[in-house]
């Protein structure tokens, strides 16, 4: 594997916790790599430094932008999160963490356990002012481009505020990183009416009514994949379970396809026809193409990929972590939810902050 000199390296580092995920450390060295060779973004692999030494020489990456850090303990996809972060001081999610509190990394990438990655966070690192929880912002393909899903598993039990709060990040995010100007916002409920939902879903809307965000109400679920709202707000319980659903759901629509056209006979002669649309149908659907999902609301830039990550993906979430950097994500959420002090007042770009910041 070679590496394209043409071009300049970046001097920003991504930390990748290069023990964490079903596939390492052998699918999060490759991804690194292929980040290195296609996009010229620098890592610092964190994990048992045998291990991964040996599969950069499997690779030939000797002459790629890529560093290694020894990490002795690995914090395994079962573990308890809020103690294991604690007590595995040494593990390469742990030190990872560590590398960029310090500055030594501009970000950080897993894909290990989801539930220490955003404990890790709040532990290591810390939340940006006035935001009570950090929501985890997954992306999802739309018969119009893409959705945001916020929460996707953070938080399992949220306030209105939680939500209010997510909805102002994604809207944050969405604009600086896909340049929509105005995204549009949905609360995830049960059906359109303002009288259904839930005590949380009724207040939320209510306060999110009340905001500059370009609110459009309920989103019903089958909304979500229509195009007609680019944020999908909820808590973390729902959400996962919405993504979850939406995997599952893509992999078996793609198994079945499979199935008819291996079958029968002129199945696979109409296959042949249409098998750019299929491989097409298939990219859109791959998790691996959306890289991982940032979990916004912490004070540096935190990617979270899926557990099964192959390399493809691992690049990908690479790249998301580098473009978080560059475009100052963090800087961005902190000006939108800073307070003016010395005026006891908010900006006045969101004036409904007061409510969802110091809510009462």
């Amino acid at each position: 594997m070679g590496f394209d000199n043409s071009s300049e390296i970046s001097v920003k580092k991504i930390a990748v916790d290069a023990m964490g995920g079903d596939f390492a450390p052998e699918m999060l060295v490759k991804g690194a790599l292929l980040a290195a060779q296609h996009f010229n973004i620098r890592s610092i692999l964190v994990g048992n430094e045998d291990k991964i030494r040996a599969e950069l020489e499997k690779n030939k990456a000797q002459n790629l932008p890529i560093e290694v850090c020894h990490a002795p303990e690995v914090i395994e996809m079962g573990e308890e999160p809020y103690h294991i972060i604690r007590k595995k001081k040494y593990s390469s999610l742990r030190i990872a963490f560590e590398l960029v509190r310090q500055n030594e990394a501009q970000a950080l990438m897993s894909a290990g356990n989801s539930g220490a990655v955003v404990y890790g966070a709040l532990f290591v690192l810390k939340r940006i002012k006035n935001i009570s929880r950090p929501g985890i912002a997954t992306l999802m393909p739309s018969l119009k481009g893409r959705v945001m899903v916020i929460d996707a598993g953070a938080n399992t039990l949220c306030r209105p505020q939680n939500l209010a709060q997510f909805a102002l990040m994604g809207s944050v995010y969405f604009q600086n990183v896909f340049g929509i100007l105005d995204p549009k916002v949905g609360v995830l409920s049960n059906g359109e009416e303002e009288t259904k939902g839930t005590d949380l879903t009724r207040e939320a809307n209510e306060l999110l009514k009340k905001s500059t965000l370009n609110y459009i109400g309920y989103a019903e679920g089958k909304d979500v994949f229509a195009g007609d709202v680019d944020i999908v707000v909820c808590d973390g319980f729902v959400g996962n379970v919405l993504l979850k659903v939406a995997e599952g759901m893509a992999e078996s629509l793609i198994a079945s396809l499979r199935g008819e056209i291996q079958g029968r006979f002129f199945s696979r002669i109409g296959y042949l026809f249409a098998k750019k649309s299929f491989a097409n149908f298939k990219k859109r659907v791959d998790y691996a193409e959306y890289g991982g999902a940032p979990l916004l609301g912490v004070d540096k830039p935190v990617i979270i990929a899926h557990g099964k990550s192959n390399d493809r993906a691992v690049m990908n979430a690479i790249r998301v972590a580098h473009d978080y950097v560059e475009k100052n994500i963090v800087g961005k959420l902190i000006e939108e939810v800073e307070c003016d002090e010395t005026q006891h007042g908010l900006k006045k770009k969101h004036p409904f902050l007061d409510r969802i910041l110091h809510p009462g």
